[in-house]
């Protein structure tokens, strides 16, 4: 057209079928195609036109590839979020627990040892109180427990299989150490993101004593391998002994299920961060001031993770990733609802909890 070239038909005398496949044949029945359906001479790009045309692409190609991995479709300010999130976890979430030092090791008791005076049930007490008590013990009766030395020893700690359940109270004072290890990687991780520290010092405390658990879980989810059952925590292991049930037998203790359920989804590290910062978020905690703002600042994560989902995961096969993501958020604060009364019960009958334990859940020293 551009050449005002004059074309004729070398076959069919202007009647050549013009298809996808054949359109290349002849280029005087194709050009009157083009004509009849509609095509104007005037609208042909110059050859000027067509290479600023090519000169916008190539800038906007060169755009596209200056922003942050991960930030197609992002907001600058999600991006933000994200990184600054990330930058938290870094700082304060060492997955090779090489600072986890000092801690006590459970006390494997034999049979020629008596029981503690405080394991003993006392003349008269209530046989549905220790009982309450068991079922509350039940998940640590199926973690075994190893620890290699860096010498390559390996010592190993299994729960006992007979007894009346209240040996495994050896391993609550071990449990209470790596909890309070976690917690303070977790206060520490609240503490780097800026819009936390803009809160009063009286909500940051009640955010932190009701998400504090629900976020160990999410980062002990990062090191959990559910192919063998195992939480790999640097040199210690933590492995769930397959009870005389078998696996479905474990999928009944709702913590052991929401691991196996949320390691399912095989998360972004960026989706685990965000599903803490909305954990973390949570306005309707006790003791909460300013629920408005934490609301506000809780949907803006929830959102965050939304757009990253979109943007990062193809679709369909991941179109339902964000609700199931809160699906767990939501059993996971039921989780910890029960975990709380747990503690408090055990806790009444054998004190074991540190003092930050004790703070995190209101426990009093009387």
């Amino acid at each position: 057209m551009k050449r005002n070239a004059r074309l004729r038909c070398p076959f069919r005398k202007g009647t050549c079928e013009i298809t996808q496949k054949t359109r290349r044949q002849c280029q005087a029945c194709r050009l009157r195609k083009c004509l009849e359906s509609g095509m104007r001479k005037e609208m042909i790009m110059s050859d000027t036109a067509v290479e600023q045309r090519r000169a916008l692409i190539r800038k906007k190609r060169e755009r596209i590839g200056t922003q942050p991995p991960g930030a197609k479709g992002l907001t600058e300010e999600q991006w933000a979020m994200i990184r600054e999130l990330m930058d938290a976890q870094m700082k304060t979430f060492d997955t090779t627990f090489a600072h986890f030092k000092n801690f006590r090791l459970p006390e494997v008791l034999s049979s020629g040892h008596e029981l503690p005076e405080s394991l003993q049930t006392p003349p008269g007490e209530e046989a549905t109180k220790w009982s309450k008590i068991r079922e509350d013990l039940s998940p640590l009766k199926v973690v075994s427990l190893q620890l290699r030395g860096e010498d390559g020893s390996i010592w190993n700690y299994k729960p006992p299989a007979e007894g009346s359940g209240k040996e495994i109270f050896s391993l609550l004072p071990h449990m209470a150490d790596m909890s309070t290890y976690m917690f303070k990687g977790i206060i520490n991780f609240a503490k780097v993101i800026s819009h936390f520290r803009d809160l009063p010092i009286e909500d940051q405390i009640s955010l932190l004593k009701g998400a504090a658990f629900e976020l160990c879980q999410l980062r002990f989810n990062t090191v959990f391998n559910a192919e063998t059952g195992t939480w790999e925590c640097g040199r210690l292991s933590y492995c769930l002994e397959d009870p005389a049930g078998g696996f479905q037998q474990l999928l009944l203790e709702p913590m052991l299920k929401f691991h196996y359920m949320l390691k399912e989804l095989r998360l972004h590290e960026e989706e685990y961060v965000l599903m803490q910062a909305i954990s973390l978020f949570s306005p309707d905690r006790p003791g909460v001031v300013q629920r408005s703002v934490v609301d506000q600042l809780q949907e803006r994560f929830a959102i965050a993770l939304k757009a990253y989902i979109e943007y990062h995961r193809p679709q369909p096969r991941h179109r339902f990733l964000f609700l199931k993501i809160m699906a767990r958020l939501t059993e996971l604060r039921s989780i910890n609802a029960q975990h709380t009364q747990r503690l408090l019960r055990i806790h009444d009958i054998h004190p074991f909890a540190t003092p930050l334990m004790q703070e995190l859940f209101s426990i009093s020293d009387a």
